[in-house]
């Protein structure tokens, strides 16, 4: 029998495929001929299916560390592909004995968990050997539904590295890693220095001294001298006046005499004296490293075209407290490359805390809002169904980010645009939401300033007064038409 027709697959896998047979065949070897060829291109598809489904291996020879404070656990692949898993103590000695194991097995990327400070040694080691190295935050994956073990944690990133799903933390270069260190520690000893302050005022209410309420400041050069005064034994309060200018002080002589009129108890007197010592001494270690940090702030500043670094002048005036005695504005302006101490909110501590953390290459980032959202500065809405459901909630201990954030809790009282844009925003949504937005601003305008190299303007930022004006008169004219009444304008 002749067949010529178009023949639909029955199946249910292939009701999609359409044949055409011509050929002279009788009933039954037709269909089995029509099926086994159905068989052999259901086998085909299942195959390429299970093809298309497999993770493509962008880094073939990749190893993954799970860090501890005592061990690591360490997955890794070498050049020929067989996979291997080592127990590395956490000496000196043993990490650098794991950089050279898998230097000789050809590993070109690491990826380690940032698990509090122990993978700083370790990153510090391998990266001083070359590797490509992938800090990843715990947050950002998750282990399979098993039991946690460390073996099944380094594997499991092993395995996320090798079909390059991890995203790399940014970490800052050698050199602005050693900024952020002296940077903390001064932090540290500044803020010993004001616990030390706080129990002299403790002290001076136990010793019934009122002096500390009449001075505006007892860190000042009067109040130092009197508290000196007292740890040297002096009780006579027109004797502790005598040490200082009463002049230059807005209370009254005889006020200030009954406010140093107290109990003197020798134990009160020992622990002042003993306190003032420890005030020295945070004052003597916040100014080392400060010489510390205009060392490092020196090997930043570029070189002219013949080779030659600039020289800095020695800042000029009176140093206030907790405030740099170097010269920071112009080291900054050097190593920017721009003034970004314009911007309203930011000073010469604020740029140094942010560039010590993001440096000057702002390449990392494409876009400034990229840059706002590594700071966790931009709105994460989660979505569902194509609507949004709400905002996601952060938290975030970068210093750069509190920098942005405490410079635009100052805009409150800022007369220029961003001020305007704070105070507008913190009577329509609350002060919170506000100092995000302007902290977020103030983010994109230093991005662009040191990616671009441009001088800030602020009449780039001037609000449109106009309409805003005609805004809220609209307002008001909807408003009075509620109750009945009718605005007119007064005649000039």
């Amino acid at each position: 029998m002749f067949f010529e027709k178009n023949i639909i697959g029955v199946h249910q896998q292939l009701h999609y495929h359409v044949c055409k047979l011509n050929f002279y065949l009788r009933t039954p070897e037709f269909a089995l001929l029509y099926f086994k060829n159905i068989k052999h291109k259901i086998m085909d598809k299942k195959t390429k299916q299970k093809q298309s489904l497999q993770f493509a291996i962008i880094n073939p020879c990749c190893a993954a560390i799970d860090v501890g404070s005592m061990m690591m656990m360490v997955s890794y692949s070498d050049a020929q592909g067989n996979q291997h898993l080592l127990e590395v103590d956490a000496f000196t000695g043993s990490l650098q004995q794991l950089a050279t194991t898998l230097k000789q097995a050809g590993v070109t990327h690491v990826a380690m968990e940032a698990t509090g400070v122990y993978w700083i040694v370790v990153y510090e080691i391998l990266e001083q050997q070359g590797f490509k190295l992938t800090l990843v935050n715990a947050k950002h994956f998750k282990n399979v539904d098993a039991q946690k073990t460390d073996v099944k944690d380094c594997q499991w990133l092993h395995q996320l590295h090798a079909n390059g799903l991890l995203r790399a933390s940014h970490i800052a270069k050698e050199v602005y890693r050693e900024l952020k260190s002296y940077l903390h520690e001064r932090t540290v000893l500044q803020n010993q220095k004001s616990d030390t302050l706080n129990r002299i005022h403790k002290l001076l209410t136990q010793m019934n001294i009122k002096v500390q309420h009449l001075i505006s400041d007892i860190e000042g050069v009067s109040g130092m001298k009197l508290l000196r005064g007292i740890a040297h034994g002096i009780k006579d309060p027109e004797e502790l006046l005598s040490l200082i200018d009463v002049t230059k002080l807005k209370a009254d002589k005889e006020d200030l005499i009954k406010s140093l009129n107290g109990v003197y108890k020798k134990q009160f007197i020992t622990i002042l004296h003993h306190a003032l010592k420890a005030y020295d001494f945070f004052k003597q270690q916040m100014s080392a490293y400060e010489m510390l940090i205009e060392e490092v702030l020196k090997t930043m500043l570029p070189k002219d075209e013949e080779g030659y670094k600039p020289v800095i002048e020695k800042k000029k005036g009176f140093v206030r407290k907790n405030q740099y005695s170097i010269n920071l504005k112009e080291y900054l302006k050097h190593i920017i490359g721009v003034d970004v101490t314009q911007i309203d909110g930011i000073d010469e501590i604020s740029a140094l805390e942010i560039i010590s953390v993001t440096g000057t290459d702002m390449s990392k980032w494409p876009t400034d809002g990229h840059f706002a959202s590594w700071l966790n500065l931009a709105a994460r809405p989660k979505k569902s169904g194509g609507k949004v459901i709400g905002h996601e909630r952060r938290f975030t201990n970068n210093k750069a980010t509190q920098a942005f954030r405490m410079a635009a809790q100052t805009m409150w009282q800022s007369k220029g645009s961003l001020g305007q844009l704070y105070r507008r925003l913190s009577a329509q949504k609350g002060s919170k939401k506000a100092i995000k937005a302007v902290a977020r601003k103030l983010a994109v305008i230093f991005y662009n300033m040191v990616k671009h190299q441009t001088e800030y303007d602020k009449n780039k930022l001037q609000v449109d007064t106009a309409r805003q004006t005609a805004k809220k008169i609209s307002y008001l004219h909807k408003e009075a038409m509620k109750y009945g009444f009718v605005l007119q304008n007064v005649a000039c």
